[in-house]
């Protein structure tokens, strides 16, 4: 009895870590293609939200601090998800205006 299931065990053992390695490797690249999706439509979003402010700030002449961070940290965002073009010319163009200082957003 002993040699029959360590025969089945040995003949079972590789069949079940075979099935088992196709399922995680199925279940990671499913995973991947998820985070691609999530980051693609991530990148959009910020793409989307920096051209905005680009055409109101460029309008104006001048962009106010919070709204300078708020495009430097989104640029950085999108850049790292892997965006580039057009919009690291809309950020050197933002780079360019004055940026209103607090006594000048009060008048």
């Amino acid at each position: 009895m002993k040699d029959f299931l360590l025969q089945t065990y040995t003949i079972a053992l590789p069949i079940v870590l075979t099935a088992l390695t196709g399922y995680i490797v199925w279940l990671l690249k499913k995973q991947k293609k998820d985070r691609d999706a999530n980051s693609k439509g991530t990148m959009l979003l910020l793409r989307s939200q920096l051209i905005k402010y680009h055409d109101k700030y460029m309008c104006s002449g001048e962009i106010p601090t919070y709204a300078f961070e708020n495009f430097c940290e989104m640029y950085d965002a999108y850049h790292n998800l892997g965006g580039n073009g057009m919009v690291t010319k809309l950020n050197d163009e933002i780079h360019e205006l004055h940026i209103k200082t607090k006594e000048r957003e009060k008048t």
